[in-house]
């Protein structure tokens, strides 16, 4: 039985990655330290023989007793709203941790697959976004915590590769979507269905021209798996490339709720790209990958699964403490 340590295990995406390898027969370790994270992602785990928990911060020494055969590397705040609000942790985790995990897959003679994302593109200037395009990111600005701390992950990724030759994988992740995201993480998907649960209006950055392309979770896993298992070592767009502006997705999501919201309009945030859109021609020559989740089908599992939570888990706003992670 192969053997999967997962960093950020009780995060949205982590959770479903320990699913998938445990479906697929190998026994998973997960980790976290929950700053981001919720145990209820992988409560459904805990009577699973094949899965344990540690929690740990991966930006300090990490020891795994025993063998390790693969290790992915996906500890991380992953929204906007706890990337600026803990600015020198996400930096601290992109570089701290992702050395400590590239050591332990040195020291474990394990293959490494990061996660990296769309956000390394930054505001991009080329579209739809290639894995050889460099990007256009603003390294001071209120986003660049997380572009900068996802591109160094990816240097640092690679200088393990070339010099000290460990096995390494990156994949650059588009926004994805499904169970277990945060009701309110800041994210247009679950920001949206929260205030058409609530009876709120939906609020639009912008005047709604900007472009996003949403991949639904089980398709994002389902192509981070099979480049887990690839041979290929640079970096490969795993996303959506169905292409929709925020104002029409909007409309979509009035319809899907069947709701009467109007639509409010905010000022368009500091940095937030215009457009984005992965070019995937890559995943599918070399993974045979491409999404099968229609964006209909994808956003009615969601909105369900937003629905199915308590009314006191709507009502709540989300409050974390992040003072002891500012240094």
């Amino acid at each position: 039985m192969k053997i999967a340590l997962i960093t950020g295990a009780a995060g949205f995406l982590g959770s479903h990655l320990c699913d998938k390898l445990l479906a697929k027969g190998m026994s998973v370790i997960g980790m976290d330290n929950l700053i981001t994270g919720s145990m209820s992602n992988i409560a459904h785990l805990e009577t699973n023989p094949n899965f344990s928990f540690i929690n740990h911060d991966v930006c300090k020494h990490i020891t795994v007793e025993g063998r390790l055969d693969y290790i992915l590397h996906f500890a991380s705040p992953a929204s906007p709203i706890d990337y600026l609000k803990i600015p020198i942790q996400t930096l601290k985790v992109g570089a701290l941790g992702t050395h400590n995990a590239l050591g332990l897959a040195r020291a474990k003679n394990a293959r490494i697959l990061v996660a990296s994302t769309s956000e390394i593109y930054g505001d991009p200037l080329v579209h739809p976004q290639t894995e050889d395009y460099f990007g256009n990111v603003n390294t001071i600005g209120p986003r660049g915590v997380y572009d900068e701390a996802k591109r160094y992950l990816e240097s640092i990724t690679m200088a393990y590769h070339r010099y000290h030759g460990v096995d390494t994988r990156i994949v650059r992740i588009f926004n994805t979507y499904g169970p277990r995201m945060r009701l309110n993480d800041g994210r247009v998907i679950p920001a949206f269905m929260g205030q058409a649960i609530r009876g709120e209006d939906l609020t639009v950055f912008g005047d709604g021209s900007q472009t996003r392309s949403f991949c639904f979770v089980e398709d994002e896993v389902e192509g981070i798996y099979r480049l887990l298992l690839s041979d290929y070592h640079l970096p490969v767009n795993i996303g959506n490339p169905d292409e929709i502006s925020i104002l029409d997705f909007a409309q979509e999501i009035i319809e899907l709720t069947e709701t009467d919201q109007k639509i409010v309009y905010e000022p368009l945030p500091k940095n937030d790209p215009l457009q984005r859109k992965p070019d995937i021609n890559k995943a599918k020559q070399i993974l045979d990958w491409e999404p099968q989740i229609r964006r209909k089908e994808g956003m009615r599992r969601t909105y369900s699964y937003f629905k199915s939570l308590t009314k006191e888990e709507l009502k709540k706003v989300e409050h974390r403490d992040f003072t002891s992670f500012k240094t």
